[in-house]
């Protein structure tokens, strides 16, 4: 199967297979004698295992950890869980701080008028520390 029917079949670019195989995320299809990639069903399978980790949140080192843990016969399901229960952690860190962030805007966008005049709190935040403060008030 050529690049553009993997790509149509995973969703994922052209660019990103290739990306992913420059890395070693992947290992590099058979190539055909007109020297184009001619990608199996296994490595179709493999690549698929990629973008449905990445749409989970794994980044491209967990990939390769998640990966690991797939190709080994020898893996506990207690290593898979541990990898997952420490991305949740960390997800659950990111909207943390993402909420705080929203916080912190809300509570600058009511303190501006947004009138005519041109002072502005957020403004004045993002110029100076103003922006921290209120995030973490």
């Amino acid at each position: 199967m050529n690049i553009s029917k993997v790509a149509e079949l995973t969703g994922l670019t052209a660019k990103t297979l290739r990306y992913y195989e420059a890395i070693g995320l992947i290992p590099s299809p058979e190539r055909g004698e007109n020297g184009y990639r001619s990608y199996g069903n296994a490595l179709v399978r493999r690549i698929r295992f990629v973008k449905n980790a990445r749409e989970a949140g794994f980044n491209l080192d967990e990939c390769r950890e998640l990966l690991a843990l797939h190709d080994n016969e020898c893996r506990t399901s207690a290593e898979v869980k541990a990898l997952t229960l420490t991305k949740i952690g960390d997800l659950e860190q990111r909207i943390a701080h993402m909420q705080n962030l929203l916080q912190g805007l809300r509570r600058l966008a009511d303190q501006c008028h947004g009138d005519g005049k041109p002072e502005c709190p957020i403004m004045e935040a993002l110029d100076g520390s103003l922006l921290a403060r209120s995030v973490k008030e």
